[in-house]
């Protein structure tokens, strides 16, 4: 089984799951050892590659031609908005950029308030609509589950973004899975073109990205790192496809 169904059925296979979060459970809930053990195997081993076509090739034909002038809210610089996906009815979380990289200290505490986070600068993405891979990490099991259906989000399905007066759609196009324990499947995460370290990027793409708890749980893997992020992380991928002044 690969795609949502896969993180679903995980989720449900593992008995009394308790709502703990993802920088929470990974120490807490841990079998005496078993976070040691996890630390020292493996410690470069790749995640899964894309479940679907790479979005260089699966993007729609047109890209909308505005993103590659200079705009407010376009132009790849760091910017506080709003993010709704209908289809899981998130409506209006706020999305907080910060200098640094997904998932680190100071990205953390933004999302321990319940927010989104989106790093910016050289080891981070861009801002919203901005050419390159806008990065959006939030909780899937602590604070206020922000990303606790994400999983769930299907291809095609939209992401709306407002930013600087303008509205941003982003239609998903793919789903990666990350390893915190592998320097290479970061690098991927976290390139200009996601998936693609290296490559220049040529349009505006968006990052989702949420922790894996219950599914590295419930097939044994209690390994979490310094902040207490668990091993895997699941990333949505998407394309803007349409934007307009709001």
């Amino acid at each position: 089984m690969t795609g949502p169904g896969r993180w679903l059925a995980a989720a449900m296979a593992l008995p009394g799951l308790v709502l703990a979060g993802c920088t929470s459970e990974g120490r807490d809930g841990a079998p005496a050892g078993a976070a040691a053990t996890a630390a020292t195997s493996n410690p470069t081993g790749d995640a899964a590659g894309p479940t679907s076509p790479s979005p260089t090739s699966s993007a729609p034909a047109t890209t909308p031609s505005a993103t590659r002038e200079p705009h407010p809210a376009s132009d790849g610089r760091p910017r506080r908005a709003e993010l709704s996906i209908p289809a899981l009815d998130i409506a209006d979380l706020t999305v907080v950029p910060y200098r640094g990289r997904t998932d680190d200290a100071p990205g953390t505490r933004i999302q321990d308030r319940g927010l989104a986070a989106s790093p910016h600068g050289p080891r981070g993405g861009v801002g919203p609509g901005g050419i390159g891979n806008y990065q959006v990490t939030a909780h899937r099991l602590s604070s206020t589950q922000a990303f606790l259906d994400l999983p769930a989000l299907r291809h095609g399905q939209r992401v709306v973004v407002r930013a600087g007066g303008t509205e941003f759609v982003y239609r998903v196009v793919e789903t990666r899975e990350t390893s915190f324990r592998s320097p290479a499947s970061l690098r991927r995460q976290r390139a200009a073109v996601p998936g693609r370290p290296g490559a220049t990027p040529t349009r505006a793409m968006i990052t989702l990205s949420t922790c894996a708890t219950p599914e590295d749980r419930a097939a044994g893997n209690y390994w979490s790192d310094e902040f207490g992020n668990p091993e895997h992380r699941i990333d949505k991928i998407g394309v803007l496809v349409r934007r307009r002044a709001v």
